[in-house]
């Protein structure tokens, strides 16, 4: 388990295979979407697609989905688990023993059929089956199960084989069997006509069907695959909508019986679920393909408009890089071929950039999914903002090709300009591609890598080529990668010959070279520090600064490829991702491990945040972007170097439960079961006082020392210029004893056999707590009790304490030289230093002239002096030192 980063959220992650459900708030008159994202449960809001909720993490992915009025149910596995206010789960229902792929609320119970063909009927609340049905799955096994409006207690049960069975559960008995079509039946849907139900099945073919008198009343079929869902709009039009395994959704028009309009991929995988919102003209879609789409009908005849959406990559994502210096924007490149923005703060701040196409023109025509001049996924990409408002900011390389597209993060699409060598245009049989590319600081040029060794440097404004590094090439092999410092003057690039070069932007000459020992992999620049992080395949990591041009460290550990690097801000950790799934992170001044990021799956690509407080990572076979807070940055984290072989426990990933059987573990069980790294990786408590010679400072507040010798002129100034009116009653109170730590005095024990009318003067002035603990110290020898105590007093209280040591109120000169020896204890051990200088001057001002009226307190005195003179002689020469050393480093010229 990871002591620096902790999981905090999943990014661009909207909706998963799994069938959505759509519920209306009847207070509010608002619609809502359930869908199904991993092992969590999402509910949006229709109007704005807003995110509400979202639930705790279930043991397992969710298999289905069912809600009612008020609660939700999400099966995973063989159980099932109630949600109550779109977080918490209230109940669980465990009896199949396969998993669950089918539920269906009705009134107070719940209806759930498993792979087994097993149909249980639960109450809801108190969690006990009602009624359990086996059927013969060779006979008919149950693939889909509804309601019929106005069917009191009954379930219409669609089958593999084709039959319907219309079922009483109140009684447990069949009431009647359709014959069906022959095909499997796939989904059933309540008609807005009573009686009526519509059929999807597995050949394509969908039926309206009367179930009160077993008649077929409309036939439609689409050529797309299997009916997926079945949806019907109820604001006016008698229209119903398909889905398909393909992506497509036919609209058919009931009236005249006849495909009405063809929503062609809609999405780029099987639609999981399709429905029209209740009295509204929408049409709310989502699929695999972790989109969720609102459509909008504003005809009665036409094909509907996308009027809203939410989505995330279709694919897992290759590359992610945080855009800009305030951390709030990543951007992601995915195998989808998109580019797409997620923001960190809100969901509806991300943005798809589009998908790269070589003839934007042409592509805009034919449409996106048509498109077949459509460019491959990206595989590498760099951006800056510096420019971005008056050119595009964002340069791409794509797959297997060798010209670079320009991207504007600002209008949200691909550029105009396609940054390709001239030679390489008239010659289209060149296997030559794209490998590497990055943008100077300033945004005006952009520095390409080829697989050929080329390294050329293209004007983003004109998208014209400015010249190239190398004659005739950089690199003998493949450019792995390039990058250019902070001030634009040196250009680094790293070749798959071993060789690491250093160039000189603006002249092109090499200005230094540097062999590897291994093939590097690629490499990436922290542009404040100059340091340059190579990863080789000898599954090394060499960090080269470019200034001095050497290699300053060498790291060593993972045990696969390593696919990715980062620096935090201050270029003080190195944090690199491998195929091991494990992201360690390198302390750079000690050269040293000091922590391990283990996940359950590869971890594909990373970036840390211009801010340093998130790190976000995309995973080999996951949709998403998992964001990791930095615990450094809100709390005290005591890092240890970590030998280069450790293994930690599997992290789970933010939004959701780990994959595999892994979870979560504490803190404790992951860094003190081990006995052999338990010292190696405890928790460090700093001791009071590190060495005797050492002088160590109080940790007390400055108010309870440094205002002791100007507690006359506070009192003076806060003396009320009123003299105070006694209440009319006097509240009442228990009387305490003075301190930061009030106790109640105990009651005196009245005697009235001993009480006298003789006043007794010692009574008058009662030695305190402090003064005793003194004379007790005076007779043992042992004056670390007095100290302590007097430490812990307030200021006001100190100033008593030490007045009452005198003779003139109460005091002894006993008492003043056990004082002055505990002065001498605590200068010695050289503990709690300006606490007891503050204390010491004090004691000092209030008793200068009775300290010298007593010889057995001189020599005390004296040698208060003289530990006070050694003492305070060490700590002056090596404060002045030092501040003449500050002093001549502040005004030096370099």
């Amino acid at each position: 388990m990871s002591r620096v980063f902790e999981g905090f959220r999943a990014l661009g992650l909207f909706t998963g295979p799994v069938p959505h459900v759509v519920r209306v708030h009847r207070r509010h008159q608002q619609a809502y979407v359930l869908t199904a994202v991993g092992p969590r449960l999402h509910s949006y809001s229709v109007n704005k697609l807003a995110i509400v909720s979202i639930s705790n993490a279930l043991p397992e992915d969710i298999s289905c989905l069912a809600a009612n009025r008020m609660l939700a149910f999400a099966a995973y596995g063989s159980k099932i688990a109630t949600i109550a206010r779109g977080k918490e789960v209230v109940h669980t229902y465990d009896g199949h023993s396969g998993e669950v792929h089918l539920l269906l609320p009705l009134g107070d119970h719940l209806v759930s059929v498993d792979r087994d063909n097993i149909l249980v009927v639960w109450d809801v609340q108190t969690e006990e089956e009602y009624l359990r049905l086996e059927p013969d799955p060779q006979v008919f096994g149950i693939s889909a199960v509804m309601h019929p409006s106005t069917y009191m207690n009954k379930v219409l049960l669609g089958s593999r084989q084709g039959p319907l069975q219309l079922w009483n559960l109140k009684t447990g008995k069949l009431l009647f069997t359709f014959k069906g079509w022959a095909s499997e039946v796939t989904c059933l849907q309540q008609a807005p006509a009573v009686d009526v139900v519509g059929v999807g099945l597995q050949s394509g073919s969908v039926f309206l069907h009367n179930i009160k008198v077993d008649e077929t009343l409309m036939k439609f079929h689409q050529d797309w695959g299997p009916v997926t869902c079945i949806s019907f709009r109820t604001d006016g039009p008698a229209v119903m909508a398909t889905g398909s395994s393909l992506g497509h959704i036919a609209l058919w028009d009931l009236h005249d019986r006849k495909l009405l309009a063809q929503m062609r991929d809609t999405h780029a995988a099987a639609v999981a679920g399709a429905t029209f919102i209740h009295n509204e003209p929408l049409l709310l879609t989502t699929a695999g393909d972790n989109a969720i789409k609102v459509w909008v009908f504003e005809s009665a005849g036409g094909s509907p408009r996308l009027l809203r959406e939410r989505c995330g990559h279709s694919a897992p994502p290759t590359s992610i890089r945080h855009h800009g210096q305030d951390g709030f924007n990543i951007l992601s490149a995915g195998q989808d071929g998109t580019l797409q923005s997620f923001s960190v703060v809100h969901d509806r701040f991300n943005k798809s950039l589009g998908r790269g196409s070589i003839n934007k023109k042409k592509s805009k025509k034919k449409g996106l999914k048509l498109d077949t001049m459509k460019l491959p996924p990206i595989c590498a990409f760099a951006s800056e903002t510096a420019r971005q408002s008056d050119w595009d900011g964002i340069v791409s390389c794509h797959r297997g090709f060798v010209s670079v597209s320009t991207w504007s993060f600002l209008r949200g699409s691909m550029g105009s300009h396609r940054l390709e060598p001239e030679g390489m245009k008239r010659d289209r049989t060149d296997p030559t591609t794209a490998t590497a590319v990055t943008v100077s600081p300033c945004g005006n040029f952009a520095i390409i890598g080829l697989s050929s060794g080329h390294v050329n440097v293209y004007n983003l404004q004109s998208g014209l080529p400015r010249g190239s590094f190398g004659s005739p090439t950089a690199h003998g092999g493949p450019v792995r990668a390039v990058a250019l410092d902070l001030l634009g003057q040196m250009a680094v690039s790293v070749g798959g010959d071993l060789a690491l070069r250093v160039w000189g932007f603006k002249s092109r000459a090499l200005l230094h070279e540097t062999l590897l020992p291994a093939a590097p992999g690629g490499a990436i620049l922290h542009r404040d520090s100059g340091l340059l992080a190579v990863w080789c395949d000898d599954l090394s990591v060499l960090v080269f600064d470019v200034e001095i041009k050497k290699i300053v460290r060498v790291l060593n550990g993972h045990g696969a490829q390593i696919t990715d690097a980062t620096f935090s801000p201050d270029g003080r950790w190195l944090l690199t991702a491998s195929m091991d799934r494990s992201v360690r992170t390198w302390d750079l001044p000690s050269g040293c491990l000091v922590d391990v990021l283990a996940v359950s799956s590869p971890v594909v690509s990373l970036s840390m945040s211009p801010t340093g407080d998130y790190l976000a990572t995309a995973l080999s076979d996951h949709l998403g972007i998992y964001l990791w807070s930095n615990r450094s940055m809100y709390t005290h984290v005591s890092l240890r170097p970590l030998p280069a072989d450790y293994e930690p426990k599997t992290e789970a990933l933010p939004g959701g439960a780990s994959h595999g059987g892994d979870v979560a573990v504490r803190e404790d069980e992951v860094f003190g079961d081990d006995g052999g790294d338990e010292a190696m990786v405890s928790e460090f408590h700093s001791p009071e006082q590190l060495s005797e010679s050492l002088v160590t400072l109080s940790s007390v507040p400055e108010s309870r020392w440094k205002n002791l010798l100007s507690l006359d002129v506070i009192r003076k100034r806060n003396k009320p210029k009123e003299p105070p009116r006694a209440p009319e009653k006097a509240p009442f109170f228990l009387p305490t004893t003075p301190g930061l730590t009030p106790a109640f005095c105990a009651p005196a024990i009245a005697d009235s056999q001993a009480a006298t009318k003789v006043v007794q003067l010692g009574h008058l002035n009662p030695k305190s707590e402090f003064s005793r603990s003194l004379e007790e110290a005076w007779e043992s020898n042992d004056f670390s009790g007095p100290l302590r105590e007097l430490s812990s007093l307030a200021p006001g209280t100190v100033e008593s304490e030490l007045r009452a040591l005198g003779p003139a109120w109460g005091g002894s000169p006993v008492l003043l030289a056990a004082f002055l020896r505990s002065a001498l204890h605590g200068l010695r051990s050289r503990g709690n230093f300006q606490l007891l200088q503050a204390q010491l001057a004090l004691f000092l001002k209030l008793h200068l002239r009775e300290l010298s009226e007593h010889e057995e307190v001189v020599g005390e005195l004296a040698q208060v002096s003289a530990a006070h003179e050694d003492t305070w002689a060490e700590v002056q020469h090596l404060m002045l030192h030092t501040l003449c050393v500050l002093g001549y480093t502040r005004s030096a010229l370099f």
